[in-house]
């Protein structure tokens, strides 16, 4: 089980004092609150891709790279990466060169995110978001697969003798999770590939997108992939934790009840009909082994704690007091309750063993640039000697 944090990466004002953190300060506390989840033992770090204000994380392999180079055994992941509005050649390529940056420390979660002007300024159509989801991702798919891609779709331009590079490191794609709310197409197509279903378990009623997991469940045993129990899946949280229950929400509430998303709801209310989780370690503790008791087992919890506007001391704090007293007793309290053929989440160590056993993974050496600045009809000098590339010509 993997437990960890995501971020959006907002900016907003202090609803104490109105202090509005800058870009760049914004952007260097994201750095200081990795570090710290790594330093207090999670697993994972994952960071959202956003393309207008007040959201920073523009470019998620930029960042994740300078915090791969700070950390030392976190996973870095994304919560999302726009799988709609970004070309799949360039996810391949830069995803794979992180991958390689990180040392085999990354997966990502691709996803259609949730602010429509993004379409058109990426020249695409909303009204295509689930078509553009599905046939880009059939793409990276085999992007980091094959390596030669012959291709024709409905959004992109086609390929002809294209090679995706640099490889994923051992020959071994990140994993990818499909992180949905509310579209059984994105959990049909995790489920065909045997990939991970995400469901960001914030911002509804609780328990409110168990169907679409059972669902994803259900396929992943369709496709041949295992049991239902065996089906990988993470979800969302949001929390806000103190020593004392009584500080957490007092703490907390100026911050989410002059937040523009929660203006106007009960903090109260909300804890208590969704999966908010606000109060002492014990609290939050308690209320996320629901979650294990309503989805059944799963592979990965990441929670929310540095939006609305929370200083980064107070998000530093929050990333101590989850990593030393809550995560600790959900690691012991989810196995002793975790069936014994339920798989753990899928790290790059794993998919070796998975695709190798105990051979030693392919390291991808490229064949000579023939004088053109291509490698030849082969790209490599172990691809198989029957796939001859053949490249576009200028007409």
């Amino acid at each position: 089980m993997q437990f960890g944090i995501f971020t959006v990466g907002d900016i907003a004002p202090s609803p104490l004092t109105g202090y509005t953190q800058s870009e760049a300060e914004r952007i260097a506390n994201l750095v200081r609150v990795a570090q710290r989840a790594d330093e207090v033992g999670l697993d994972v770090f994952a960071l959202g891709e956003h393309h207008n204000p007040p959201f920073i994380p523009s470019s998620p392999t930029t960042l994740l790279a300078h915090i791969a180079a700070l950390t030392k055994q976190i996973m870095l992941s994304t919560s999302v990466t726009l799988m709609t509005t970004n070309d799949p050649v360039k996810i391949a390529e830069d995803y794979a060169m992180l991958q390689h940056v990180a040392n085999g420390r990354l997966d990502l979660m691709v996803g259609r995110g949730n602010t429509v002007p993004v379409y058109p300024w990426f020249g695409k159509d909303i009204r295509e978001g689930v078509a553009l989801a599905l046939e880009n991702y059939n793409l990276l798919h085999d992007l980091w697969r094959k390596d030669v891609i012959d291709w024709e779709g409905q959004f992109r331009t086609p390929l002809q003798g294209f090679t995706s590079t640099p490889r994923p490191l051992d020959d071994v794609p990140p994993f990818v999770w499909h992180g949905s709310i509310r579209t059984p197409e994105i959990a049909e197509q995790a489920a065909f590939y045997g990939n991970g279903y995400f469901a960001n378990h914030i911002l509804a009623p609780n328990l409110h997108f168990k169907p679409l997991v059972d669902f994803y469940r259900q396929r992943f045993e369709h496709y041949g992939h295992g049991s239902q129990a065996q089906a990988i899946v993470g979800l969302g949280g949001q929390a806000f934790i103190a020593k004392r229950s009584q500080d957490a929400v007092e703490t907390f509430r100026p911050y989410f009840e002059n937040y523009p998303v929660f203006r106007g709801s009960s903090l109260d209310d909300y804890m208590s009909r969704t999966p908010l989780s606000v109060g002492s370690p014990q609290e939050v503790i308690d209320k996320t082994l629901t979650f294990q008791e309503g989805f059944g087992d799963y592979q990965r919890q990441l929670f929310s704690l540095d939006s609305m506007g929370l200083p980064v001391e107070m998000a530093l704090e929050q990333v101590e007091l989850l990593g030393t007293e809550v995560v600790p007793v959900l690691r012991k309290e989810m196995a002793a309750r975790r069936a014994d053929d339920v798989p753990g989440a899928p790290t790059h160590a794993s998919l070796i063993v998975d695709k190798y056993g105990d051979g030693e993974p392919r390291q991808p050496r490229p064949n000579p640039n023939r004088g053109d600045n291509l490698s030849g009809t082969s790209p490599y000098q172990d691809s198989d000697p029957e796939l001859q590339a053949r490249f576009p010509t200028a007409v």
